[in-house]
């Protein structure tokens, strides 16, 4: 750094490969920015949610009444439990969730409680579907693989997703930092024929 002012006439308009780079790097923004602008409309990338301000223990409140009503029972009347598991069938939470199938049409609920998401959604193929999802505590993040799908779902708001699934079983993890429990933190939607 100088004490001393810089000469007179110090400064020289750019010339030669300077230019080129000025004007490259001038096209790439404006290459971006018109691309950001077009994909914001026509891409599909974009979340067609809603948010809504909630108080969280009427929230917890819906979807307990919501696994209640519709939980999927086994032939002896007892709600069936789901275990997580990766891509290689290996186990990745030690807690089991309870299985749901809501009507089509209707609404679903997601629960991101310490550390993990409640229930186990069962979708039907093709049908449409409001997903409401909201968490006890913190702030999570909603990544729904192996569709790159991502949310940031804060305490006190019901975020609502309008979904049509394609068949297969997604995995739902947590990519915001929550704590200890953070990497345990997953949860599951089966879509079904």
């Amino acid at each position: 750094m100088s004490i001393y002012a810089p000469e007179k006439n110090w400064f020289h308009a750019p010339e030669g490969a300077e230019r080129v780079w000025i004007g490259l790097a001038l096209t790439w923004c404006l290459v971006m920015f018109v691309m950001m602008t077009m994909w914001h409309f026509k891409g599909k990338q974009n979340s067609t949610g809603e948010a809504y301000r909630v108080d969280q223990t009427a929230f917890a409140a819906r979807v307990d009444s919501f696994v209640k009503s519709n939980a999927v029972l086994d032939e002896k009347g007892n709600p069936v439990f789901a275990e997580v598991r990766d891509d290689k069938g290996v186990l990745i939470t030690d807690t089991r969730f309870p299985v749901v199938e809501p009507s089509p049409g209707g609404d679903a609920y997601l629960y991101a409680r310490l550390w993990y998401w409640t229930p186990v959604l069962r979708l039907k193929a093709g049908q449409t579907y409001r997903i409401h999802i909201s968490g006890e505590t913190y702030q999570h993040g909603f990544s729904l693989q192996p569709m790159n799908m991502n949310f940031q779902i804060l305490p006190g708001y019901d975020h609502v997703l309008t979904v049509t699934p394609t068949k297969g079983d997604y995995q739902i993890i947590c990519n915001e930092f929550c704590g200890l429990g953070h990497h345990k933190m997953t949860g599951k939607i089966e879509v079904v024929e």
